[in-house]
């Protein structure tokens, strides 16, 4: 079966050129070991649940631990009804375990409980029915929002202690943000912030972008499945352009193959490369629209303005700056300083911040050119 360059969802390596998963993880077999519950937060699409989904069945595989990647987010459409986003995130918990376990493995049928405890007693049935320790990774924990939030995570702090017998021996929290930045309606801030009911994490990770031998490494595969080759020059520009975030490595390569240069008898060359750019920024593809998205949060426009029009910033709240490097917008300079993290990024966010005064300059027609296009010298 052919291979291709992934942009949506999880990798498959049936399906998908694809890394090592967990390379860019090597701490999580000993949190796991470790009895840890920790946090896995970055970026949109740079590979947090291909990672973790693969982890989970070589741990299965393994024979010591029974472990399954299950997702939160169908309970974000219950913000404020934790019975109702208890009972969506169960059924989806369910089908995610079908679909990643033999039947032995199943957890059993989960026990009535209240609304505010149902999670926590699922977690407790499926851990006491497993015979052996059971690690669980919750996805999309930051979809879920307000009363639903808080109350899924002091389930997990109340069912800490009884781990690993009546209780997951180790859980991961995975999500774009770190837990101190999780959106909450009540109290005194939008956000958790440090005093969060999820302090019994021992860690906050996040994945780290390609390097580029790692670049070079994941085009190799294309190559070694179609005969079609990647010029040194254009993987070098793949990852000036992109500085190894593989959602925009495998964009650039996918374009570059399927749409630019699709006689495979044919390398990839610098300037197809340069197309590929163009294409995806002009397109503003799901992965690009989400960016944009994120400029529109007064937190984020504070940083990314001043870095853009060249002014000193306003001194910011530690909190924003590391929200908005975990969101992986901007990243530290050696010298010192933020930068905007790759040069796909700034043209995006030039283009988005400069959106609403583009929109309101009036239309200019251009009474230097001539209908067929050259220019009217006199006029201009």
């Amino acid at each position: 079966m052919p291979r291709w360059f992934n942009t949506a969802g999880p990798c498959n390596p049936d399906h998908h050129y694809m890394l090592p998963a967990m390379r860019r993880l090597p701490e999580v077999r000993r949190l796991v070991e470790q009895q840890g519950y920790f946090v896995v937060h970055a970026p949109r699409q740079v590979g947090k649940t291909t990672a973790l989904l693969s982890f989970a069945r070589e741990l299965s595989q393994e024979g010591r631990y029974v472990a399954a990647l299950v997702s939160m987010e169908v309970g974000a459409g219950f913000p404020d009804d934790t019975g109702a986003a208890a009972d969506a995130i169960l059924s989806s918990w369910r089908s995610a375990a079908r679909a990643q376990l033999p039947a032995t493995h199943q957890p059993p049928e989960f026990p009535d409980a209240p609304p505010g405890y149902r999670i926590a007693s699922a977690l407790s049935a499926w851990s006491e029915a497993t015979g052996k320790p059971l690690v669980v990774f919750l996805d999309e924990v930051d979809a879920l929002k307000n009363e639903v939030l808080v109350s899924v995570l002091r389930q997990l702090r109340d069912g800490y202690r009884n781990r690993p017998l009546h209780f997951p021996s180790s859980m991961a929290l995975i999500g774009l943000r770190d837990v101190r930045d999780y959106n909450v309606a009540s109290g005194d801030s939008s956000r958790l912030g440090t005093s969060s009911p999820f302090n019994i994490k021992v860690r906050s990770l996040t994945v780290r972008d390609f390097t580029e031998e790692e670049v070079a490494e994941l085009y190799a595969q294309h190559t070694a499945d179609t005969g079609q080759g990647f010029e040194s020059e254009a993987i070098s520009l793949a990852f000036e352009l992109t500085q190894g975030q593989p959602w925009l490595v495998n964009a650039l390569a996918k374009v570059a193959v399927e749409e630019l240069v699709t006689d495979v008898s044919q390398p990839v060359r610098r300037q197809d490369i340069e197309r590929a750019k163009a294409t995806l920024i002009y397109r503003q593809e799901t992965h690009l629209d989400s960016l944009a998205a994120r400029l529109r949060e007064p937190r984020i426009q504070a940083i990314l303005e001043p870095m853009l029009s060249g002014d000193i910033p306003p001194p910011l709240p530690p909190d924003d700056v590391r929200f908005a490097v975990d969101l992986g917008l901007v990243r530290f300079k050696p010298e010192g300083g933020l930068e905007v993290v790759n040069p796909i990024y700034r043209e995006i966010i030039v283009r988005e911040l400069a959106f609403p005064s583009r929109a309101a300059l009036p239309s200019i027609h251009p009474s230097w050119l001539r209908a067929d296009g050259r220019m009217d010298l006199e006029q201009l």
